[in-house]
């Protein structure tokens, strides 16, 4: 099987529908989604609209903090991120807040487990972003491979059964192989606020059989985005971090 692994979107619909064309003329067999649908980005009722769409076709999605700050005002962000989610509330109808509010924490299929951060702080969202997190990440779970979003940074983190860590930093196209001696933790890049230096959007293929992934970076119409942000009258910041992908 060929699973598309997707992380915070955020909004952004052109970045959405670039990586959406990719992963169909690649030949994905599912869809799974790390949360962060919404925040920063001018279209949030469009994307949880194709989300929607996607889970009822069989896709998994999971919750992210974003997507929980909709109905819970107790998640705070940076001044600029609030101005986005205070705006992003009033763009979402009823069936668009209930279908964020009923989004799990986490969902386990086979021996993958998929979050949106660090599976071992949960309610908390810490960061998976060096080789301790992700050593603490991997002890905390069962599962021979997790997954998780929310760095907006791709990585790949495997754990030897000696317990050394090994740490990869994703080439995009080149295939790794997932040799099932080493449990595993991907870090999937943001598809619509990269953070790496990179503006183009960042998603993932894992294969099942033969076990490995591949990190992909796809060009969208960053223009068309950045126009959104700008239409929508979010903050200007919002808009200019799109071309340097920080």
């Amino acid at each position: 099987m060929r699973i598309a692994l997707l992380a915070d979107i955020h909004a952004n619909r052109q970045a959405f529908e670039a990586c959406m064309r990719d992963l169909q003329l690649r030949g994905a067999d599912r869809i799974v989604i790390l949360g962060d649908l919404v925040g920063y980005g001018g279209d949030p009722a469009w994307v949880v609209d194709q989300a929607m769409e996607l889970s009822a076709a069989g896709a998994i999605i999971v919750l992210g903090n974003h997507d929980l700050a909709v109905s819970d005002l107790r998640e705070t962000f940076t001044e600029d991120a609030d101005i986005a989610m205070a705006w992003t509330r009033g763009q979402l109808g009823p069936e668009a807040r209930e279908f964020l509010a009923s989004l799990p924490m986490r969902f386990e299929d086979e021996n993958r487990l998929y979050v949106h951060a660090n599976v071992g702080t949960y309610p908390r969202w810490s960061y998976v972003d060096d080789a301790s997190a992700a050593r603490r990440a991997l002890e905390s779970s069962r599962a021979q491979a997790v997954f998780c979003g929310h760095v907006h940074i791709p990585a790949l983190y495997g754990a030897m059964p000696t317990g050394k860590l090994v740490a990869f930093r994703p080439v995009s196209g080149a295939p790794v192989p997932l040799p099932s001696h080493r449990k595993w933790l991907g870090v999937l890049g943001s598809v619509g606020q990269p953070r790496d230096g990179d503006p183009s959007a960042s998603y993932a293929l894992l294969d099942t059989a033969p076990a490995q992934i591949t990190f992909l970076r796809v060009p969208y119409d960053v223009e068309g985005a950045v126009a959104r942000i700008r239409e929508r009258g979010l903050p200007e910041t919002l808009a200019k971090r799109l071309f340097k992908g920080r």
